[in-house]
């Protein structure tokens, strides 16, 4: 049954009203690691953390290698590859740690999971993975969304002790799409209208259209904001708090805009049951069993 007000802070798409809430949980931690004091501050205040050249153009060329691969030898019936829903174009691959050795050492490189357990200040394990595309000129944009209101809703993600990692595959640059982040809205939880489709999933992997806020709601976030995108080339890695609004425009530049991502959760933020009258999602999109993540050799 749907969960009411009552016992969930975080209750969603129960009204035809939006409502804005604030976060219960603290944003960043005092845990050790690489981040200076000032970075994990800046993280906190704004919801994420831009770092320009955190892997190499050899690191990138092998993820993307890894990438197309997989593209072309998924197997049919295997969930977990998302097309356009008008084309036959590949916009998302999931479960990349399950099915991939090569992104299993990427995901469990030192140099995103430290930087994640001190952002969280606790172990964490793999959510979801997944690879976006965006292709020259015809790459479909992302609508303006929280992570955490889907899944803390349909996958029963309790708390907001989750992060995103995303790993520029090509240069992001104004043109071709980037992501889009609002700074400081984090702090403010959108209660979305409406009420979970069945299957929602099935749609929303392709055009979301419940569980995103809407023109009021976001008008509110950005009062006394601006909207940014971090940009930079490959190779760059954005961290961002899994209630941070963010969205992206298409691509209608003559250059491919490719991202590998992966969430990490506290391994004390393991999923319930769904926030909602619907069964949870598949496991290629929330992962159900809490296994910390062990740091790989560099």
């Amino acid at each position: 049954m749907t969960t009411s007000s009552a016992n969930d802070p975080y209750y969603s798409r129960q009204s035809a009203q939006w409502e804005a809430a604030p976060r219960i949980e603290s944003t960043g931690s005092d845990a050790p690691g690489p981040l200076t004091t000032d970075e994990v501050w800046k993280y906190a205040q704004d919801g994420f953390l831009f770092i320009p050249q955190l892997f190499s153009l050899d690191d990138v060329a092998e993820m993307l290698a890894e990438g197309e691969r997989l593209t072309k030898d998924w197997p049919d019936g295997r969930p977990g590859i998302i097309r356009e829903p008008d084309a036959n174009i590949v916009r998302s691959i999931f479960r990349l740690h399950h099915h991939s050795e090569k992104f299993q050492q990427v995901f469990s490189d030192p140099r995103l999971v430290t930087r994640a357990q001190q952002l969280l200040g606790s172990d964490v394990y793999i959510h979801q993975s997944r690879i976006n595309y965006k292709p020259a000129m015809n790459g479909r944009e992302f609508f303006w969304h929280s992570d955490f209101e889907t899944w803390h809703v349909e996958d029963g993600m309790p708390r907001m002790r989750a992060l995103s990692v995303s790993i520029f595959l090509t240069e992001s640059h104004e043109f071709n799409g980037p992501l889009m982040v609002i700074p400081g809205s984090h702090e403010t939880y959108i209660r979305c209208a409406g009420k979970t489709p069945e299957n929602h999933y099935e749609q929303s992997l392709r055009k979301q259209e419940y569980g995103v806020p809407t023109q009021d709601a976001l008008q509110q976030l950005l009062v006394g904001r601006e909207i940014v995108a971090p940009k930079g080339t490959a190779g760059a890695v954005v961290f961002f708090d899994c209630n941070l609004m963010h969205g992206s425009s298409g691509n209608l530049s003559p250059d491919p805009r490719v991202n590998l991502f992966t969430v990490y959760n506290s391994v004390d933020n393991g999923l319930q049951t769904p926030f909602c009258d619907r069964p949870p999602r598949p496991e290629y999109l929330a992962e159900r069993t809490v296994r910390a993540v062990t740091c790989s050799p560099n």
